[in-house]
């Protein structure tokens, strides 16, 4: 039949050809309630369907212009809807043209800066941008930074100010992580610029570790985060506990009412089943996973990203320092929250306990301790 203005808003449910314009149906669906353009056309032997837009937004005639044209590049060869893709993605680019490093910030923080965890922390993000990145690449168009422009930012401060450089990186790589996802750009050219700053001196063979004193303020930001990795990350914080540990762990050794988390010998690096008290956040973001899932579904390099200035392992040494230099508990109750092996053989054979009760009470300090109030920058 040859559709009409008037059988348009008056046929009822399924699909009706317009023999006016061949490939071009009317689809009706939900009781008339639904009612929309298809260009239907074989390509490759392949039946493929095209949606030309709801009659509410396309007449007749339009969607009619809209068959031929689509018709006219099947002729030639050309797949209507890659056509429609290619030229989608052009614009897409040609826009983006425009898009600016700081034109990119602004819009990153007007759709985030509310989900911050509080007033200081939003204004960290504010000022540092403003001070670290906008005099350098801020007026740069967002699809042409480089690696090396990324390194401009951060290099000069790295070595005196690590942390704050630290945190100018991580909110730089989620911008452009914002850039690849509005497709301004292919790729996130902070990704690697560690790689071309030197380690924090911390010993030789040992995991660069972060400051306890800048921890509180890095969890701040972490919790603040929607990425998959984050809450991984700082559950792995809470618990000293090593990422194999963390990635491995299943619902079936968590107990919830008791706070208490059991990992097998299977997977403990001494060959010791270890029971790891949580602190109340850590219960906390167990509770907002999906149980249907692993607690924590993602892989090492996930975490890495979080910390690029600092090992994920190098967590451990922070909350060993923390609890050495900040509490007066034993050093065997810290060394056994870490799962390390304690004293020879004999003593061993003799101590029968794990401490479970003192380390709940240090692991509570330090939940505490990783929650309290940001103060300084």
């Amino acid at each position: 039949m040859e559709l009409t203005t008037r059988s348009v808003m008056t046929l009822g449910d399924g699909w009706h050809c317009d023999q006016q314009q061949r490939g071009l149906y009317l689809q009706v669906s939900g009781g008339g309630a639904g009612r929309s353009w298809v260009f239907r056309f074989v390509m490759n032997g392949k039946q493929q369907y095209m949606g030309l837009g709801s009659i509410a937004d396309v007449t007749l005639a339009e969607a009619r212009e809209k068959a031929l044209a689509a018709r006219k590049l099947k002729l030639d060869g050309i797949n209507p809807l890659e056509e429609r893709h290619r030229q989608k993605q052009a614009r897409i680019a040609e826009r983006a043209k425009a898009i600016t490093f700081k034109n990119c910030a602004e819009q990153y923080l007007k759709l985030h800066l509310d989900s911050f965890g509080n007033a200081k922390h939003r204004r960290q993000w504010i000022d540092t941008l403003a001070k670290y990145t906008y005099p350098k690449i801020g007026g740069m168009t967002v699809a042409d930074i480089t690696p090396a422009d990324v390194l401009r930012c951060v290099e000069p401060i790295w070595i005196e100010k690590q942390v704050t450089a630290s945190r100018i990186l991580q909110r730089v790589s989620r911008i452009f992580d914002y850039a690849v996802a509005r497709q301004y750009r292919a790729d996130n050219p902070a990704a690697h610029v560690t790689e071309a700053l030197p380690r924090p001196k911390n010993g030789n063979a040992h995991h660069a570790a972060m400051p306890y004193a800048g921890l509180p303020a890095f969890m701040a930001e972490l919790r603040a985060r929607k990425s998959v990795a984050a809450p991984a990350l700082e559950f792995l914080i809470l618990t000293a506990a090593r990422s194999g540990e963390v990635l491995g762990a299943e619902w079936s050794e968590i107990d919830l009412k008791a706070k208490t988390w059991t990992i097998p010998a299977s997977r403990m690096k001494a060959g010791n089943e270890h029971r790891v008290p949580l602190c109340e956040r850590a219960v906390a973001i167990l509770k907002a996973r999906d149980r249907t899932e692993k607690p924590f579904s993602i892989g090492t390099a996930g975490m890495a990203r979080e910390c690029p200035d600092v090992t994920v392992h190098g967590f451990r040494a922070t909350f060993k320092t923390w609890a050495t230099e900040c509490t007066n508990y034993p050093n065997d109750v810290v060394e056994q929250a870490l799962a390390h092996t304690i004293g020879s053989a004999v003593e061993r054979a003799y101590r029968r306990g794990d401490l479970y009760t003192k380390r709940s009470k240090l692991m509570a300090m330090w939940g505490q301790y990783c929650d309290k109030p940001i103060s300084g920058q």
